[in-house]
């Protein structure tokens, strides 16, 4: 009876005792990050002596070679490449876009235009009629005007969605199917919108995929103020506009994914991922997207080495080849995962940008995010919560073969994110050191959680 009594009284005071713990934990890594973080650095070097990544270049292969000599100084217990073949889209020229006549008086007006990635070369300049529509709804109503004109979709964000990345998923598809759909109908090329809430006219690129069925016209997004005032002059004038692209496909390259591990002292075979991806568009130097996520991801390893953490479980850190057109690294991440029968319990992505970090997100089930909730209160001095929804286009893959899989995110502040997404504006200037540390020290905490406790509700 005495056992028992002792048992009731002292339960309490252990679990307790373990959250003070956890809490001491959790701040020594933070406080390591935010003291002696190497990320922003490490950011610095990435982007301005390596610069624009895009998938297939030799800065990319570049890339993968510095993440490895630099995740190497960190003396991870494992480190390795991972090959995989991507694709080799070049740019290939000077995108061209312009509006040539109003009602027939001629005009000589260049528009600030990018192609977009994957769209091939018009092979000569393309003039045309332009056709304006607002949406998809409207092309297909008007679809017997398409033929010979070069369509415009006005892909403006949705302005009342407060969380961005919800108004560029909606938006997106104009980019990704867009000139397909055009092309269904007989269109010789199509300009959009950008992807952007920019007050500017910087032309924001990003991946499309022609449907194979259909004619390959020529793609291009044009800047936020041009684009505007394009459509509007559509709406009640004849205009006619000229484009030029050069896109083509070099034979696939030979890339890599960079990993790094520190194995788990009890509970090896359990596997937690994070990681960011190494390249970029070729118009920027990727600082926010995804130089951040890399740095970060490579910070937390170098913080759990400073600190001599030893997890329970295995804990990844990977630098993905190829997010932006194409998922090549993911894909053979998560090919690998499944050829060597690997049990991941969670894997965490950061490619939402390095500015303040909001929220920690989590995709899993209702019986697990309770537990998971149950951790806010060791994140939240660091100004996050933990939310429903989470994961990213790289680690994505793994839940092709095993659903149980958590996938996870740093969720940072995205009101200026899509005002450099994918535009010449995502350069390292514009990234913040406080915030960016902030984002791997609250990526530590959640992995310290994870790594101590499981996944298990």
């Amino acid at each position: 009876m005495r056992k028992l009594l002792f048992l009731v009284f002292c339960l309490p005071l252990l679990a307790q005792a373990q959250v003070n713990q956890d809490s001491i934990n959790i701040k020594k890594m933070v406080d390591e990050i935010m003291t002696n973080g190497k990320a922003y650095d490490l950011l610095r070097e990435l982007t301005k002596k390596i610069g624009g990544r895009l998938a297939g270049s030799p800065q990319q292969q570049n890339a993968a070679v510095w993440g490895k000599r630099n995740m190497e100084a960190f003396h991870p217990d494992k480190l390795y490449l991972q090959p995989c073949k991507t694709p080799s889209w070049q740019r290939g020229g000077k995108d061209f876009a312009a509006i040539v006549s109003v009602d027939g008086k001629v005009q000589n007006e260049p528009l600030a235009a990018l192609a977009l990635g994957n769209s091939l070369s018009s092979n000569g300049m393309v003039e045309a009629e332009l056709l304006a529509v607002a949406n998809f709804d409207e092309l297909e109503k008007r679809k017997d005007e398409v033929k010979g004109k070069i369509v415009y979709f006005n892909s403006e964000f949705n302005p009342t969605r407060i969380r961005t990345f919800m108004a560029y998923g909606e938006t997106g598809v104009y980019r990704r199917t867009g000139p397909s759909r055009a092309a269904k109908y007989g269109a010789v090329g199509m300009m959009m919108h950008s992807l952007s809430t920019a007050p500017d006219n910087a032309p924001h690129t990003g991946a499309m995929e022609y449907d194979q069925a259909q004619p390959k016209i020529p793609a291009v997004a044009l800047g936020p103020d041009d684009a505007k005032a394009l459509y509007l002059l559509a709406k009640k004038s004849k205009v006619r506009v000229q484009m030029q692209t050069y896109g083509y496909f070099l034979p696939d390259a030979d890339e890599n994914n960079v990993v790094a591990e520190l194995v788990g002292s009890e509970f090896p075979e359990e596997i937690i991922t994070i990681g960011g991806h190494l390249d970029s568009w070729d118009v920027n130097e990727g600082a926010h997207d995804d130089g951040a996520g890399v740095v970060q991801t490579m910070e937390v390893l170098r913080t759990m080495k400073e600190l001599n953490y030893h997890p329970k479980r295995t804990i990844r850190f990977v630098l993905f080849a190829n997010e932006e057109n194409g998922d090549r690294g993911g894909l053979k991440y998560a090919e690998l995962a499944k050829l060597n029968k690997e049990k991941h319990i969670l894997a965490l992505e950061s490619d939402a940008g390095g500015f303040t970090p909001r929220a920690i997100g989590i995709s899993t089930s209702a019986a697990q995010f309770k537990k998971f909730q149950q951790w806010t209160s060791y994140l939240q001095p660091y100004g996050t919560e933990i939310i429903a929804g989470g994961g990213g286009s790289d680690i994505g893959p793994l839940t092709s073969y095993d659903k149980t899989i958590i996938m996870a995110g740093l969720i940072p502040d995205s009101q200026r994110y899509f005002d450099l997404h994918h535009a010449k504006t995502d350069v390292f200037e514009n990234v913040n050191k406080r915030e960016l540390l902030l984002g791997a020290a609250n990526i530590a905490a959640i992995i310290y959680l994870v790594d101590q406790y499981g996944v298990k509700p």
